[in-house]
């Protein structure tokens, strides 16, 4: 027989038998690269431009991954559609963990009820990989508004139907539908006025053109203690750091009102258990680094309590069901 025909012959036996014995060659490589996972570079997705939050906490934490990962951790900017395309990079990836997403609150839970379309599922489209926290919101009012607490607000809200407007971001953002939620939850009628961008709405409540907004603490931070603004709750569960004196809005009788942009990262779906728990490791201890809580607490980060994957997989999944409820009394849709 010639020595082509015998090397054929034996290749064939070979798969033969192995797949007679259910003997799978493909995974004995993967787990040998799951074992000395990574050894390349891994990209962080960022689905907000450069120079934001968002942004300045993922690389931040990229910066201390290189001591537990042994490899560099490259932040890429895919901002657009409300974090929907950075996303859908994220989703269509490789699952071998060199591509993450630093996922927030929109592209993780509320885009799917408010964009027609979406080309991804937060839930079944990705692995979770660490719940990282959460910033806060603070509901704020313009001096000329006669409230001193939540409660006197929704007095004043319900005496005076019509009077008082609430400015946000734009359609559809987080400080719109922080307006909608606190509405159905306090049975007020607050008008929505929509600005494109925070600094817009800022600047006419300042001035008095609008009565109140849901904005994050460190923005509001600065017209707090000059007095240009009245703080009245902060939007999450837990009293914010930023200002411990300032109750939240449910400790005041509204509640169930929690509303925060929280942070977590995610890998794209079938990205190996092996390789997850690394990542979260990593991250954890990340986490614990004296520097990083620091600058994190700077930038107005409350962390998560826990950072089990599966933390941020439940918390995920309950955060979609909340905020689909409000996006559909919100009326809000986006193409």
């Amino acid at each position: 027989m010639p020595q082509w025909h015998r090397r054929t012959a034996l290749a064939a036996l070979t798969s033969f038998v192995a797949c007679t014995l259910g003997i799978v060659t493909t995974p004995v490589f993967a787990q040998k690269d799951q074992k000395d996972f990574p050894t390349k570079p891994i990209m962080l997705v960022v689905t907000y431009p450069p120079g934001g939050p968002t942004d300045a906490m993922a690389r931040t934490l990229a910066a201390a991954l290189k001591n537990s990962l042994g490899q560099p951790v490259v932040v890429e900017n895919r901002a657009g559609a409300g974090g929907n395309i950075g996303a859908e990079v994220v989703a269509r990836a490789e699952p071998d963990g060199y591509t993450l997403m630093f996922g927030t609150s929109a592209p993780l839970a509320i885009n799917v009820s408010l964009y027609r379309k979406i080309n991804y599922d937060p839930v079944k489209s990705f692995a979770p990989v660490i719940q990282i926290g959460q910033l806060p919101n603070v509901l704020v009012v313009n001096p000329s508004v006669p409230a001193k607490n939540v409660q006197e607000l929704i007095a004043y809200g319900k005496s005076h139907p019509g009077k008082l407007s609430y400015a946000s971001s734009g359609n559809g953002a987080s400080s719109h539908l922080a307006g909608v939620l606190f509405n159905n939850l306090a049975g007020t009628d607050f008008q929505h006025v929509p600005y494109k961008g925070t600094g817009p709405a800022l600047n006419d409540l300042l001035g008095g053109q609008v009565s109140m907004t849901f904005t994050d603490v460190l923005t509001a931070l600065p017209f707090i203690k000059s007095g240009k603004v009245r703080a009245l709750g902060v939007t999450t569960k837990g009293r914010s750091q930023a200002l411990p004196d300032v109750p939240t809005v449910a400790e005041q009788g509204v509640a169930g009102f929690d509303v925060s942009v929280f942070f977590g990262v995610v890998a794209p779906a079938g990205t190996p258990p092996e390789v997850i728990s690394k990542l979260n490791h990593a991250f954890a201890d990340a986490l614990q680094q004296p520097g990083v809580r620091k600058t994190l607490l700077a930038q107005g980060l409350e962390f998560a309590p826990a950072t089990a994957p599966e933390q941020l997989g439940g918390f995920v999944k309950a955060e979609v069901g909340k905020w689909r409820t409000v996006v559909q009394k919100s009326g809000a849709q986006l193409d």
